[in-house]
């Protein structure tokens, strides 16, 4: 095979990819090694079935180095003065290109692997959606990926006269304090039990496992025993949410650049850098959930026009500035990031009306005693017990229930606070958003039986930013109106009726 260098305005990504392909496929086949072995002696011998698994990891070894040296040897790109090219393909021959005056994200991230190696992933996108719109480089060295990001995103340089350049925010170590009461933490304990249960069957020994267990409850209760198990799986989920944290997190650093971009750097084993540009920016979202809003913490993501939107970067928090942090930091770092002396998301609110409330009480009542009155249905038709579990979830279902509804109705809010529209809504995860009122693309105006008998409506930005959707829910239908016609002067006023003077 040929290994005669590229053109010279072509590049090559850098020849140890394969090593790195070589070494992650051996992780991936020691692990899986324990589990084939111990099957395959089944059927034949421990030292025969050791040779079988040993000479089929060598072969799919092999074959995963084998072709990724051909992927490396058929790919090559050039960065030309009006566009980026990217030709891969053996059999299938790519040729892609990106106007580079199209170019708003150019992000590296590097695995534990290949950072000991020095390399980067750096992936380049219009941020638009679908694959077409990135390419992707991996590997190439650091510094290349270094030179990369800064030529794609060269801009002139804006003054921000006011506004600190540089570091905006720096990790604090006890941030970590969030971790634990996040809705990761019960995910991953219910991950790590079914983890335990599937690893166990793959050796043949979950009915073991399950005899184990039993062994250890069995003078127990049966309600101790599910408080205990309950318990043991909140614990790993903590442990797992710190340490998701911790890998996450980790370097963490928001600074701003010249010529007006942010950036965004993290990760322990992993890291990651993105880059997001000013002129793209059209505001920030608060994000409260529930556990972290009860500890006065928030986090706070960007709201931006052309941010990648595939599986990887959903992900990845690609658009979070912040993780988790005391409010008032986060309010700090929002005013910095918009330029602004003073936060929108700090901005007074207009409350909404009294009759919005009693439309959250009434869904949320319906949604905990509908599936009461099938229990109490069932259990009058066939036993008594459903009627105790029916009993029981009202008990405990009604008050939460309750106090979630009065808790969003309390979260409802919006507001017009100088260049920002905004808005507030959520219990479970609230979320405040200031939009640029300049990045409203339209508006949309619901109003359903019930709401317009309430003299309520539900008003939605629209916009090419962010989740492309900011609403504020159950206003007062002539407020909402005058709400949305100030933030955008021109764009409702040929919709309206309005009332003669005097009238």
């Amino acid at each position: 095979m040929s290994t005669a260098a590229p053109p010279a305005d072509w590049h090559r990504l850098d020849p140890r990819t394969v090593l790195v392909t070589a070494l992650v496929v051996a992780g991936v086949v020691a692990g899986a090694a324990v589990p084939v072995t111990l099957g395959l002696t089944r059927w034949s011998s421990l030292p025969v079935a050791v040779l079988q698994v040993l000479a089929g990891a060598l072969l799919v070894i092999g074959v995963a180095a084998g072709a990724d040296r051909v992927r490396w040897h058929r790919t090559r790109y050039r960065i030309g003065t009006e566009r980026v090219d990217l030709h891969t393909g053996l059999l299938l021959v790519k040729r892609r290109s990106l106007a580079r005056s199209r170019i708003r994200t150019v992000d590296l991230t590097a695995n534990l692997m290949l950072r000991l190696l020095g390399l980067v992933t750096v992936r380049i996108g219009t941020g638009e959606q679908g694959s077409e719109s990135t390419l992707v480089l991996d590997p190439v060295t650091r510094a290349e990926g270094e030179r990369l990001r800064l030529l794609l995103l060269e801009r002139a340089a804006t003054a921000s006269p006011g506004h600190r350049e540089g570091e905006l925010a720096v990790l604090d170590p006890r941030w970590i304090r969030y971790a634990p009461v996040s809705f990761v933490a019960p995910m991953l304990g219910g991950a790590a039990a079914g983890a335990v249960m599937q690893v166990s069957d793959w050796i043949g020994a979950q009915g073991q496992v399950i005899e184990w267990v039993g062994d250890r409850f069995r003078e127990t209760p049966l309600l101790w025993t599910i408080i205990v198990l309950v318990l043991a799986a909140l614990v790993a989920g903590v442990v797992g949410a710190l340490g998701l944290w911790i890998e996450m997190w980790w370097n963490y650093r928001l600074e701003r650049e010249a010529g007006g971009t942010l950036r965004v750097r993290r990760g322990l084993f992993t890291s990651r850098s993105i880059s997001v540009e000013e002129a793209r920016l059209r505001g920030v979202d608060l994000v409260e959930p529930l556990g972290v809003r009860l500890l006065g913490a928030a986090r706070l993501d960007a709201i931006t026009t052309g941010l990648a939107k595939d599986h990887e970067a959903r992900n990845a928090d690609h658009n979070t500035l912040l993780p988790a942090a005391p409010r008032t930091r986060a309010d700090a770092v929002a005013a910095d990031v918009l330029r602004e002396p003073d936060t929108p998301t700090g901005a007074a609110l207009t409350p909404h009306p009294r009759a919005a409330r009693g439309r959250r009480l009434r869904w949320s009542l319906a949604a905990v005693l509908a599936p009461v009155l099938i229990l109490t249905l069932l259990g009058a038709l066939l036993t008594p017990v459903l009627l105790w579990i029916a009993l029981g979830c009202a008990v405990v279902a009604v008050p939460v229930a309750v106090a979630l509804a009065l808790d969003a109705y309390r979260a409802l809010g919006h507001a017009l606070s100088g260049r920002y529209l905004v808005t507030r809504s959520g219990t479970v995860r609230r979320s405040t958003a200031a939009l640029e009122r300049a990045g409203v693309i339209g508006w949309t105006v619901k109003q359903s039986v019930f709401q317009r008998r309430a003299g309520l409506l539900s008003i939605t930005a629209t916009t090419a930013a962010g989740g492309g959707a900011y609403t504020a829910y159950d206003t007062d239908a002539s407020e909402g109106l005058t709400f949305a016609a100030d933030a955008v002067p021109g764009l409702l006023e040929p919709f309206l009726e309005r009332s003669p003077k005097g009238a």
